[in-house]
């Protein structure tokens, strides 16, 4: 490794990383193009995010008109102390409560995963980046109604600072070894 000194490091560490489940609701997801396997990623990536320790929270836009967080999404849920909020912005930091409790993790790297990528994750992403914050977005576990929004929206995030992953990629960069004790874990979800 350099002996380079630098200010900004690009490793996602997880000491400094919290997550944020975005909109994955009854009446919005399924809509969104290619759903079943976003669902998926998700699950596997909130398992993941859980054997290693990282603080999650669930947003859900107007629940009345877009119904509850799906059952798959909060069975995994159950039992994690992730803090749910309910939300009319599309941003999430748009929310008093949401951006209080991210604040108040002290940890400036967010994961951002859900529904619609090009509304409310965007959106998000942009509030965070111009709050200091770093957003990590795991784009296969992201969607939109069309493809082409999202692709807009990654493209448009990545370009104001945003930083893409995947679920693979972020799981295995947040454990660092094979001898972490979330390793095997991890191992097993993502076969």
């Amino acid at each position: 490794m350099s002996t380079m000194i630098t200010d900004r490091t690009y490793r996602i560490a997880r000491e400094n990383t919290q997550a944020m489940i975005i909109d994955i609701q009854e009446r919005l997801t399924p809509h969104i193009y290619d759903h079943e396997n976003i669902v998926k990623k998700t699950v596997t990536l909130i398992k993941g995010l859980q054997a290693l320790d990282i603080p999650l929270m669930l947003n859900e836009q107007y629940k009345k008109g877009l119904g509850d967080t799906l059952p798959e999404i909060r069975d995994v849920l159950e039992g994690d102390n992730a803090k749910s909020f309910e939300k009319v912005t599309f941003s999430a930091c748009d929310n008093d409560d949401s951006w209080h409790y991210l604040a108040q993790q002290n940890r400036s790297i967010v994961l951002l995963f859900g529904v619609e990528a090009h509304v409310c994750v965007m959106q998000t992403a942009l509030d965070l980046l111009d709050n200091g914050m770093q957003p990590v977005i795991i784009g296969d576990a992201v969607g939109s109604r069309f493809p082409y929004d999202k692709k807009q929206a990654i493209r448009r995030i990545r370009r104001a600072g945003g930083v893409i992953s995947t679920v693979e990629s972020i799981l295995f960069e947040l454990c660092r070894s094979s001898k972490d004790p979330a390793f095997k874990t991890i191992s097993n979800l993502i076969k």
